[in-house]
């Protein structure tokens, strides 16, 4: 009797000349006050971590601590590079600064301006959801010079490393931007990342596809209330 070929489902394997990138939004950063605003860089507000977001950024070592990373990228601002510095330890790695990675710029609500905004439900942060543009923020950065910058980052990152596994820091709205290119979604459908979460993107052929999105299993239960905002 002929056996029947029977057709197995089958895991995931990277495909030649791939490049795995985890896609870490930083660690939960400082509150914003008007007494106490945070200092800027190059106009974009660059708060250092809070004592909860340190935390995050030691547990995030921890679960990484045994993958194989070949290279480790941040922004220009101190809030990534406080993120990634456990696992470097760890792994005695050195980060490479992506500056077209940064934040969005939020214009005339730098310094932590916007989160405050937001709190308080300004009409231009409706104004910014309802129509998914960061744009509508007073002298902010558009959804179209935000996506330019950060396809180009990504690109200069991806390009450096077939074969290989990094580990890139970035910010809320730099996750919802990729990830928009990536997938075709609306603008916002991905902004919203939680602190020290992990994204899992494999880039191939000139395409990124997304394996997994917000993944924060390490740090229960240190998560704490939304965090959607870009800070």
């Amino acid at each position: 009797m002929t056996e029947k070929k029977v057709y197995r489902q089958t895991k995931f394997v990277r495909p030649a000349g791939a490049t795995e990138i985890l896609l870490v939004r930083h660690g939960e950063s400082r509150a914003a006050s008007e007494e106490n605003p945070f200092p800027l860089v190059d106009g974009q507000g660059d708060p250092e971590l809070a004592e909860t977001g340190r935390e995050q950024a030691e547990k995030l070592g921890l679960r990484l601590a045994d993958h194989n990373i070949d290279a480790v990228y941040v922004t220009n601002l101190r809030r990534t590079h406080e993120t990634a510095a456990p696992l470097c330890k760890i792994k005695k790695l050195t980060p490479t600064v992506v500056a077209d990675l940064r934040e969005v710029h939020l214009g005339d609500w730098e310094g932590g301006l916007f989160r405050i905004m937001a709190h308080q439900a300004h009409p231009q942060i409706q104004a910014m959801q309802d129509h998914q543009e960061w744009g509508k923020i007073p002298g902010g950065e558009t959804n179209a010079q935000l996506n330019e910058r950060v396809d180009r980052g990504m690109q200069r990152i991806i390009n450096n490393h077939p074969d290989q596994v990094i580990m890139v820091v970035v910010h809320g709205g730099v996750i919802g931007s990729v990830l928009h290119q990536a997938t075709g979604s609306h603008p916002f459908a991905f902004t919203g990342a939680d602190n020290a979460s992990i994204s899992h993107l494999v880039a191939h052929e000139g395409k990124i596809s997304v394996r997994r999105f917000n993944d924060s299993s390490h740090l229960s239960p240190l998560i704490v209330a939304d965090t959607s905002l870009p800070t």
